[in-house]
């Protein structure tokens, strides 16, 4: 009984340092030549153990407590991210292929090969869009532990699929503790165990506090909209025993008046950043029924289902396409109310939804990544990418970086799906998705290395 304690609090304590004892154990296995420490099924195996291997001959590009604590930063938050730093002479061709299939593990990996940089994904964890976006955003950070920490801070707030493999917190099999390993592990959490855990805190703690102020933001703005969805509802002015009104109209009406009361339970719900784009999907839908009970009192045809217009939600539903182009970008089709087709039209600006920031009042697409779940539930994810190219929430939106924090589900920058990743059946491995040779295919996919660094 007292052993099975023992072993117990040991694994309580011990997760953070399990794993890299492990592969500094490999490494040591691997001795006496470092060159033995290189062959990619070290390599593998070391990732298995931890998310982050460096190769001996590449430690000065990455020191121990550097490459410790981004592993601790990936094991934090759960994801199947993997690192690899090897030195410049490794043997590239097929790399991530190879790398992918020896460890067998389902993810995200990002490899520093001497001063070059890449990644790849399995195609249910990451999109290939998203990693090449991804790697594009940071190619440009030379020094590997600011681009390797660029990397994995902006996957771990992405989109990133499944979650990381149980190997990373596995601690052994035996029934008794060995006393030699309990000693090593005691120096080991003397040393730096308040240092990671204090790490960890503040991985923590600066996380949650980034997610309360989004939503802060949203708050602010999902209030204003459902303020004025209940104005229009006074507007209307609709009776359901008036002379004239018959079921269909009393049940858009009905639906309407649904809508509005979902939308206000559902942010009264809200605790995260992406919760509320259910909130303004409800309100779409709610005044989609009003513009149908508009139609219907005044004899007209009943509308199609179209998005909202791009300018500001509140117009309602938009009845065409407009040409539209944001300063700086290119031009693009957006759905416009009637009102702003006809300013469009004659030259002027349209009336566009801005909200507060620290410069002052801004439209919400220059506004920051908080509003990419706000925009989402309004237009779905089959055509925001697209509206938004250009703009500041577009360009945080086609990389990664902007978060699951700030909403999911955009097209083309996640796969979507059930996909559970960090297994090691290795079932959604898609070989086609880590390349071919490297510099002609392995290492291009994630970004040119012909374009400079």
């Amino acid at each position: 009984m007292k052993a099975v304690l023992v072993r117990s609090l040991v694994r309580l304590l011990l997760v953070p340092f399990v794993a890299t004892l492990a592969a500094l154990a490999l490494l040591t296995a691997a001795a006496p030549g470092a060159r033995a420490a290189t062959d990619l099924s070290r390599v593998a195996e070391a990732l298995r153990a931890s998310p982050v291997y460096v190769d001996p001959a590449a430690s000065d590009l990455l020191s121990a407590s550097d490459a410790d604590a981004l592993a601790a930063k990936i094991k934090d938050a759960d994801k199947p991210v993997f690192v690899a730093v090897l030195p410049a002479d490794y043997p590239a061709e097929n790399l991530f292929t190879n790398l992918r299939t020896e460890t067998g593990v389902t993810g995200l990996y990002a490899v520093r090969l001497g001063d070059l940089f890449d990644a790849r994904a399995d195609g249910g964890v990451l999109s290939a869009s998203a990693v090449d976006n991804l790697v594009t955003a940071v190619r440009s950070a030379g020094d590997p532990k600011a681009q390797l920490n660029d990397f994995v801070d902006a996957a771990l707030r992405g989109d990133v699929g499944g979650s990381a493999p149980a190997t990373w917190s596995g601690s052994g099999g035996g029934d008794g503790v060995d006393a030699g390993a309990l000693t090593t592990v005691g120096v080991m959490l003397a040393v730096g165990g308040a240092g990671t855990y204090a790490l960890v805190r503040r991985n923590r703690a600066r996380h949650e506090e980034e997610r309360r102020a989004a939503l802060a933001k949203l708050t602010v703005v999902v209030d204003e909209d459902i303020t004025a969805f209940g104005e229009e509802l006074d507007r209307l002015d609709f009776h359901p025993a008036e002379t004239g009104a018959d079921d269909a109209m009393r049940a858009d009406y009905e639906q309407a008046l649904d809508a509005y009361d979902k939308a206000k339970s559902l942010m009264a719900a809200t605790r995260r950043p992406e919760e509320v784009r259910a909130v303004t999907q409800t309100l779409a839908d709610g005044r989609f029924s009003l513009a149908r009970l508009a139609a219907r009192r005044e004899g007209r045809p009943l509308p199609e289902r179209r998005g909202p217009c791009f300018f500001d939600p509140r117009h309602g539903p938009s009845v065409t396409d407009a040409p539209w182009t944001p300063a700086g970008a290119a031009p693009r089709e957006v759905p416009v109310c009637a009102a702003d087709q006809a300013r469009l039209a004659d030259g002027n600006d349209p009336a566009v939804r801005e909200v507060e920031t620290a410069s002052g009042p801004r439209p919400y697409w220059d506004a920051g990544p908080a509003y990419g779940p706000w925009a989402g539930g309004y237009f779905g994810g089959g055509i925001l990418p697209g509206l938004l190219v250009g703009t500041m929430l577009g360009g945080m939106m086609a990389t990664p970086s902007y978060a699951a924090d700030y909403g999911e589900g955009y097209g083309d920058f996640r796969d979507p799906g059930g996909y559970e990743g960090g297994d090691m059946s290795g079932a959604d491995f898609d070989s086609g998705d880590f390349g071919g040779g490297f510099g002609g295919g392995d290492f291009g996919g994630g970004g040119d290395f012909g374009g400079g660094f």
